[in-house]
């Protein structure tokens, strides 16, 4: 089915893009939530609305989150957890712990898809973490890893 996006849609098109979607993903998902629309020839017609206005919702995204990475950048997050005999950790510090501690930071929800981890935490020491605020702004910050006494 082919559909005119009138919102950005992480990792699939952005507002005002034509694709053709498989029809349970755009009857299920895209046209419910208002995602997107069938591409009619109405709708068509409207396409560079919808194309301006998703880029100035876009602009105004994009502040908002470079005003959220300078105030995250270098921002050090430390966490705390069990160590068995050997150094290692029980369980392991995952994107979410990382996510709650700096919510708690920064007093600001923090998405838990937002931290771009390679490999769970499994040992204490210091690591650098990325956050992905949207698809043009990062953040780094730094996450301290310690045992729990």
């Amino acid at each position: 089915m082919e559909v005119v996006f009138t919102q950005d849609v992480p990792n699939k098109a952005r507002a005002g893009e034509v694709r053709r979607v498989p029809d349970g993903y755009a009857r299920n998902f895209l046209l419910p939530k208002g995602l997107a629309e069938v591409a009619t020839p109405e709708v068509m017609k409207r396409i560079h609305k919808i194309t301006a206005v998703g880029d100035e919702v876009r602009i105004r995204e994009t502040a908002v989150m470079e005003e959220l990475a300078s105030a995250l950048n270098d921002v050090t997050v430390t966490i705390t957890a069990r160590v068995t005999p050997t150094g290692r950790y029980y369980g392991t510090i995952t994107s979410t712990h990382i996510a709650m501690e700096l919510s708690e930071k920064v007093n600001r929800e923090v998405d838990r898809r937002m931290v771009e981890i390679d490999d769970p935490i499994r040992e204490p020491g210091e690591y650098d973490v990325v956050l992905r605020l949207s698809t043009e702004v990062t953040a780094m910050i730094h996450v301290k890893a310690e045992v729990e006494e």
